[in-house]
């Protein structure tokens, strides 16, 4: 099952989160406020 990663747009900065499957290939993603597809995800920094 896919988890959960965050997502930003690099064209308006809009951030979210979408389903993340580190095993799965290359995905194209789609920002849902610009539709752009400048999207990557976003590395979780650690405390």
């Amino acid at each position: 099952m896919a988890e959960e990663a965050n997502f930003k747009c690099l064209r308006c900065g809009q951030e979210f989160k979408l389903p993340y499957d580190p095993k799965a290939g290359p995905q194209e993603r789609t920002c849902p406020k610009c539709r752009s597809n400048s999207v990557r995800r976003i590395k979780e920094q650690k405390k």
